[in-house]
């Protein structure tokens, strides 16, 4: 391996963003299960949410490439371009700890100009299949050269039988559209699930209220019959605390180690 390789990094990427994604659903949605956090997860790291974070940077123009696949195209593969996006996310965390990383991707995850979506069509299919044939589905999958640039067929089969057949220019993608074609097949067209939002808790609406009766006019009372005035709470002004007290205040601590901040 190149010492400019950055699988190393993308490595590491990944394992912290796979964190960073668990630890912000785990807090923001309290009340989903652990398979919708795990599809909503899916959607936040998947390669199309990378590769945009990743066009944002313009990470495209500074990837080593071969002079082959920079002519056929190579600096906008989504694939490429979410492995880099994961390499400067290890990079962020080498140099600036957890935090930063965390908020150096969520930033940009919240700035995406519409909801990324999970395109995890083999893992639906995966569930289909089993259901209905208790097979777990095989993928069958083949490269051609078309021009300068490579495509894949894939075809996807529960036991002897093929589901659906699917094009792309990875092997990945290619097997996602045959699971894509395939459940479509099985139960009908099928959509992309999107990605979790803010939960918003739904309010229930009040009773109307009834009317108030009217009220008797009071007579009015003596001084002497007057009720005692109810107490009110006394104000100590901060001088009378003594010149050595102190408000209490929690020391900062940090989020990575939980140890307090000098």
């Amino acid at each position: 391996m190149s010492p400019r390789d950055n699988e190393r990094l993308e490595y590491l990427g990944d394992a912290v963003l796979q964190l960073i994604a668990a630890e912000y659903l785990y807090k923001h949605h309290p009340g989903a299960t652990e398979g919708e956090l795990t599809q909503t997860r899916s959607a936040m790291v998947n390669t199309n949410t990378l590769a945009q974070l990743a066009e944002q940077l313009d990470l495209g123009s500074y990837l080593y490439l071969g002079k082959g696949i920079a002519k056929g195209g190579g600096r906008n593969l989504k694939s490429l371009l979410a492995n880099a996006f994961e390499a400067v996310l290890g990079a962020v965390f080498l140099d600036a700890g957890y935090d930063a990383a965390y908020h150096y991707y969520l930033e940009r995850y919240r700035a995406l100009p519409s909801p990324v979506r999970d395109e995890n069509f083999k893992g639906r299919l995966q569930q289909v299949a089993q259901e209905r044939f208790g097979e777990t589905p095989v993928y069958d999958s083949e490269g051609a050269r078309v021009g300068s640039r490579r495509e894949y067929t894939s075809v996807v089969f529960a036991g002897a039988e093929p589901l659906g057949t699917g094009h792309g220019a990875t092997k990945q993608e290619a097997e996602q559209d045959a699971a894509r074609a395939a459940l479509e097949t099985l139960v009908g067209k099928v959509s992309e699930a999107p990605a979790a939002k803010q939960v918003k808790t739904s309010r229930t609406r009040r009773a109307p209220r009834k009317p108030r009766e009217p009220r008797e006019p009071r007579e009015s009372l003596s001084a002497a019959q007057q009720p005692e005035a109810e107490m009110t709470a006394e104000v100590v002004p901060l001088h009378a605390l003594g010149e050595n007290h102190e408000p209490s205040v929690a020391e900062p601590r940090s989020r990575q180690f939980g140890e307090p901040i000098e």
